[in-house]
């Protein structure tokens, strides 16, 4: 494996984000009490230093620029700096949620910051991923440190449950995983997206189309795509997802819908568009966009149709979750079907849906207390009067959710149907179709919290989770999704 020095600043994010964890996690042992919140502060400068060292390289690069580091195992490119930066991001507002919640509900526990820093640090690795190597190992670190996470409560069953499950389901897509890099391999003769080999260049698709073996590359695809499916909680691989995001810590459960969502794309879309894109790999008679519109299409619409059934909130935007996973899929198969726009709808969607999603988190973790962490929809009646600022946050981040605008989420949503019209014949149109109706549909669910705030009497007192780390986030992500809304040109630039 080749290294210069001098490719170092081009590891400096995942390498800032690995250091700081592995330190973090030392560093707990010498606290003590209350003096773990210093903690927060140090995971939220590790993952700030991470996010400005990313932005710096990515200026350093030229739009389309590729360079390869460690014979090919990492690619550095504007795309996946930006989306090191958008986890990075995200990593220091599950940090900055965690202290109230920590306090208010018994589990204080300072390795949250370190393993938190780690899950990120593989993160990053799928975002500049180049071998199928590193996207497993990336998963692997990036799942480890979730399974340690949700189960931090440990005195909860509900959290016990939620980490278990989460584990075993976890562990089954990572079979599905290596066994269909293992018959990729066995087809193509390699793991890397593209090389040089003999003094040729080769691409992954290339070895494909002309592998001799096709029942390989069929069985292969196709246990990528389940594996994938496992991580992005597309149906019908969505199993775990309401059970472990309803029993995980509220800010576990932010970063796991936000940010492991959002790395989750970042490997298939490596995978499946750098690794395997092209016209014949992706719609032919062994391609995986086939596969893949049919649970997107299916994900959509159980996932909207489990949430209007659901009374729980967490619950409600764990199967709102799983829908947006649908949406996501729509955007890979489109770019896997040529569509020039894919790439950069995605990179948008990613940013709108990862910031919505920690905003509205934040204002769950706000909302409840110990004795009463008001989880169902009930419990958040006449939040409006009590806490006006904090019902607006929930509001602008559900309504963005639901694709409304002038939020970031409704040209989220604009983009990535916009870019799956653009494939070849059209032939998402039916898709498209089908997600349309289907964001309309998730509007009721969501209107009923807002209902329930605005519209209807409190029951009790609220007595909520106060701190100005919590109160930044809350403020910070709201303002950003209008901000999208309104101008959304400067995101749309992004990762090109």
């Amino acid at each position: 494996m080749s290294f210069k020095a001098a490719d170092l600043i081009y590891l400096l994010p995942l390498l800032v984000l690995a250091v700081s964890g592995m330190l973090l996690v030392l560093a707990e042992a010498f606290y003590r009490g209350k003096d773990r919140a210093a903690l927060m502060g140090l995971a939220v400068a590790g993952a700030v230093a991470a996010a400005v060292s990313s932005i710096v390289v990515y200026r350093q690069l030229a739009p389309g620029e590729v360079k390869p580091l460690l014979s090919n195992m990492l690619l550095a490119d504007r795309f996946g700096y930006a989306l090191t930066a958008l986890f990075s991001v995200v990593t220091a507002l599950a940090a900055m949620v965690a202290p109230a919640h920590q306090r208010a509900h018994g589990w204080v526990h300072g390795e949250y910051y370190g393993v938190l820093l780690l899950s990120a640090a593989g993160m990053a690795m799928l975002a500049l991923a180049g071998n199928l190597v590193t996207v497993f190992l990336g998963i692997e670190t990036m799942s480890i440190g979730v399974y340690v996470l949700c189960g931090l409560r440990r005195r909860s069953r509900r959290g016990n449950e939620a980490a278990m499950k989460y584990f075993l389901m976890g562990a089954f897509a990572t079979g599905f995983l290596l066994y269909g890099i293992a018959l990729i391999y066995g087809a193509a003769g390699t793991m890397a997206f593209a090389g040089i080999e003999d003094g040729k260049a080769f691409t992954l698709a290339e070895r494909l189309v002309d592998s001799p073996n096709r029942g390989l590359v069929v069985a292969g695809i196709l246990l990528l795509v389940v594996a994938f499916g496992f991580k992005l909680a597309a149906v019908p691989f969505h199993m775990w997802a309401p059970d472990a995001y309803e029993g995980a810590p509220t800010p576990v459960t932010a970063f796991m819908a936000a940010a492991v969502k959002a790395a989750a794309t970042a490997a298939a879309i490596r995978v499946f568009a750098y690794g395997m894109g092209g016209d014949i790999l992706a719609y032919g008679n062994f391609g995986w966009a086939s596969p893949m519109v049919v649970i997107a299409a299916v994900t959509i619409t159980l996932g909207n149709i489990a949430a209007i059934r659901q009374d729980n909130i967490k619950r409600v935007l764990a199967y709102s979750s799983i829908s947006h996973g649908g949406v996501i899929l729509v955007g890979l198969a489109a770019l896997g079907l040529g569509s020039g726009t894919a790439q950069t709808s995605l990179m948008y969607y990613l940013i709108a849906y990862s910031l919505t999603t920690m905003g509205a988190f934040a204002v769950v973790a706000y909302v409840g207390s110990r004795d009463n962490e008001r989880l169902h929809i009930d419990d958040w009646a006449g939040l409006a009067a009590r806490h006006p600022a904090a019902a607006l946050a929930m509001t602008v981040c559900l309504l963005s959710l639901g694709g409304m605008p002038p939020t970031g989420g409704f040209f989220a949503k604009f983009y990535v149907f916009k870019s799956a019209m653009e494939a070849h014949d059209q032939q998402l149109l039916w898709l498209v179709i089908i997600g349309v109706v289907n964001s309309a549909i998730s509007i009721y669910y969501y209107l009923r919290i807002v209902t329930a705030m605005y519209f209807r009497d409190s029951k009790g007192a609220f007595e909520p989770s106060r701190s100005a780390p919590l109160a930044f986030v809350m403020a910070v992500c709201p303002l950003i999704i209008l901000e999208m809304g309104v101008m959304p040109g400067f995101w749309l630039k992004l990762g090109l």
